[in-house]
Order: C-alpha cells, then structure tokens, then sequence
C-alpha cells in the first residue's frame, strides 16, 4: 500500500534575509502549490564555522550578503522570534512550519518552538551530540537526509535512534548532495536498498531531490518514498547559490498534483472487469458471430 504522498517546499535561505519574501514563500506554497509544508533553515555560524570558514571570502562573490563567507551567513540568518513568527504565518495559511538545523544551538532553539518535525541535512547528520540532545528534549519527528554518507554511517545513526527508542520517529531521506544533480548520479535505486535495510526499522522512507524537473520525484514515489522534499523558490534567477537547483512555485504545484494523480493511479483491479469497462466491453468487444 501507498503512502498519500507528502511534499516538503525547502524554502531554505531563498528568502534572501528578508522577511517579507519569506512570508510569500509561505502564501504561495500554501495557497497555490497546495504543499504540505515547508522548511527553512537555521544556523549559528560562528559555532558551525571556524575562524578560517567564518574570516574566508564567499567561494562565489556573486553569490555572496557579506564580506566574508560568516557575514555572508549571518545576514541570512533570521532569529528565534522571526522563526516563530513565520511558524505562526505557516499555521495562518494552513501549511506545517519546518526548519533544518545546522548545529546544537539552532536545534534548541528550533525545538523550542515544538515544530511537527525538524530536519538534519546530510551535512549534519553525523553530529552525534545534536542527535542524542534531539531524541532526549524534543518529542517531534526527526527527518535526516544520507547524502555523502557511508552505509556505515548510516547504520550508526539509525542505531543511535534505536537505541533511544525513537526509530520509528525517524525518516530517511534518499538524496546526493549536488547542486543541481544530474540525472545519472540521482541513483534512485538506493530507495530499494534504504526499504530494504531500514524500512522496517524507522518510520518512512523518503526522497530530496536536487536534480531538474519533476519526473524523477515521481519515480521516487512509485519506488516507496512517501515524503518527496524539493528546494523551492520563487525566482531561479535571484542571486544565491540554490535558486538554481530550486523548483518554481509552478514546479512545486505541478509536483504535488502529479504525485496526487500518482498515488490514485497506483492500485490493483477490484475485478476483472472495472465498472468503467463495462459499458465499452458492452459496446466494442469483439463477439464471434
């Protein structure tokens, strides 16, 4: 049996440091994309970063809010209260607030909200110490991306989930850290190896794409991915590093229509003649004569 399929708009640092923008993304992934919800993202950068990261230029000066890469960092940044506040505009629209967090300040103060869940990046996911505070203080789902991880990793971080009773509030999420990804190094087969692994130890597979189009994200879907997260903005020409590898608010929409038609689509005949066919079976089936 399929799961109804559930579509996370990552809205990430797309808002640019700007509040009002963000308050869009929210309207229009709610409004018009009909997601289920969307997320955001949360940083301490001078407790992620070294000196050297926080003090070294952007790698892309185009790219870049501030004179270094911290500053650059920091001004997309948006503070606890405004994270509340967007999680109440998320309530306001009637689409879940989420937030990925980067280091163990962000996933206090995130948890503090009592988000429905909170998301680890593949970048994070071998932060044992954020992992162990979160399966100790914070009662929500956790969501953990295994991008650029081992399956040795792998298997030391769904144990620590096990062993802290909170598997099965645990979803895996398929993905290669790439942005964009093309289409050959998506490997989409690994959902069969990730359900055939953990699928019946954590509570759902899904998949975060950060390749072009849409057509791959249903494929994912139909392989046994339930929960489909795709980066989400409103421009793919705004200045940043992920409008490139983003979806369109038409992208988004289109996405969560066809993995809806998908999910109808995905059953076994309840006879062999459907009602459906009767009336054409009546009229245009071949009869010897």
């Amino acid at each position: 049996m399929y799961k109804q399929p559930y579509v996370i708009a990552e809205a990430g640092c797309n808002h640019m440091g700007e509040m009002r923008i963000a308050h869009e993304l929210i309207e229009t992934a709610a409004y018009f994309c009909k997601a289920n919800a969307i997320k955001f993202q949360k940083r301490c950068p001078k407790e992620l970063l070294t000196p050297e990261q926080y003090n070294a230029p952007h790698p892309n000066p185009a790219n870049s809010y501030g004179e270094t890469y911290g500053k650059h960092r920091e001004y997309l940044e948006f503070s606890l209260d405004q994270h509340a506040q967007l999680k109440e505009w998320c309530e306001q629209a009637g689409i879940t607030y989420s937030t990925s967090v980067w280091d163990l300040t962000s996933a206090k103060e995130i948890a503090s909200l009592k988000p429905d869940f909170i998301k680890i990046p593949s970048a994070c996911n071998n932060h044992f110490r954020m992992l162990q505070w979160l399966c100790d203080n914070y009662s929500g789902e956790i969501q953990l991306s295994f991008g650029m991880t081992t399956r040795e990793e792998e298997e030391q971080i769904v144990q620590l989930f096990e062993k802290n009773g909170r598997a099965k509030d645990l979803v895996i999420f398929n993905c290669t850290s790439g942005y964009p990804v093309p289409f050959k190094d998506v490997c989409l087969l690994e959902i069969n190896r990730m359900q055939a692994s953990y699928g019946h130890r954590v509570k759902s597979i899904g998949f975060s794409g950060h390749h072009l189009g849409i057509a791959v994200d249903i494929a994912a879907y139909t392989l046994g991915a339930s929960v489909i997260e795709r980066h989400y903005t409103l421009d793919r020409t705004w200045k940043g590093t992920d409008h490139a590898a983003s979806l369109e608010p038409d992208g988004i929409r289109k996405l969560v229509r066809n993995l809806h038609a998908v999910h109808d689509a995905l059953s076994e005949k309840q006879s062999e003649i459907l009602p459906i066919e009767q009336t054409q079976r009546d009229k245009l089936k071949y009869r010897e004569r």
